[in-house]
């Protein structure tokens, strides 16, 4: 159970941001990797000093992006990957008959934007669900750097690890659940992302709207909501709009492993 909690707990993608009244500026200043605070769950996580050293060099651009601005869109050129250093944010992507997807939720200490790295272009957009702050990380030039040095070639295994490993988490949640153990397995996810960034792991507030949690878990929106209802009568959460407390992690965690014993 723990290693489907742990893979969900990544997400998203990158790109060179448009010129268009949505981007997010370039700030000029630059960040190291050796003196953030997010050094332990970001992409120098489980490196050796002097590989992140070697990081130091790029000193990253830093972009803030406002609720609800875009960081990429589908079909931009691939040329940078994110480390989100604040906020949260939504994966999406547009289905042929027009619909809009969310495939992911990226927050504080996660990569985006590596769903460009296979075609040159992203495979989906980035938007911001609040304020937030991200690092922009130069993709060819980091490559290049990795080439010769085998820390930093284990630091993109890692990466890309990850996102293998959330794809098939993301497969088993939609192919193999119910809509309690869904929700189930999605509050726990989010649970356990902020307990390991310092905050409370029963107690938050939820960024993303009912209906991009049903688009996320396959789900209308009646559907959560009816979820949300039948656990709070279970008495396993208190749900007030988007703030959540839970009350039986236990429970919760009982629903979801139902399926996977």
């Amino acid at each position: 159970m723990s290693a489907v909690l742990e893979a969900l707990a990544s997400p998203l993608e990158p790109r060179v941001l448009p010129q268009a009244p949505t981007s997010a500026p370039v700030m000029p200043l630059r960040m190291r990797c050796s003196s953030c605070h997010l050094g332990g769950l970001c992409l120098p996580c489980g490196t050796a000093v002097s590989d992140v050293q070697r990081l130091d060099e790029f000193r990253f651009g830093r972009r803030k992006v406002k609720t609800g601005q875009t960081l990429y869109r589908e079909g931009d050129r691939f040329q940078f990957f994110y480390a989100v250093r604040s906020g949260t944010f939504k994966s999406k992507l547009m289905l042929a008959d027009g619909r809009e997807q969310v495939n992911g939720f990226c927050m504080t200490g996660e990569i985006m934007g590596l769903d460009g790295v296979a075609y040159g272009s992203h495979a989906s957009s980035a938007i911001a669900l609040e304020d937030a702050e991200v690092c922009a990380i130069p993709y060819v030039q980091l490559s290049e750097l990795a080439a010769g040095n085998a820390g930093l070639q284990q630091v993109f295994a890692r990466i890309m690890s990850r996102e293998i490993l959330r794809e098939h988490s993301l497969m088993t949640l939609l192919g193999s659940m119910n809509a309690e153990e869904r929700l189930a397995a999605f509050l726990l996810n989010l649970s356990h992302r902020l307990k390991v960034r310092g905050y409370s792991a029963v107690e938050f507030h939820l960024r993303m709207s009912r209906a991009e949690i049903g688009s996320y878990l396959g789900m209308t929106l009646e559907t959560v909501s009816r979820t949300f209802s039948a656990f709070q009568q279970l008495r396993l959460l208190e749900v007030d709009k988007r703030h959540v407390r839970l009350i039986d992690v236990d429970g919760l965690t009982r629903a979801f492993k139902m399926r996977l014993n």
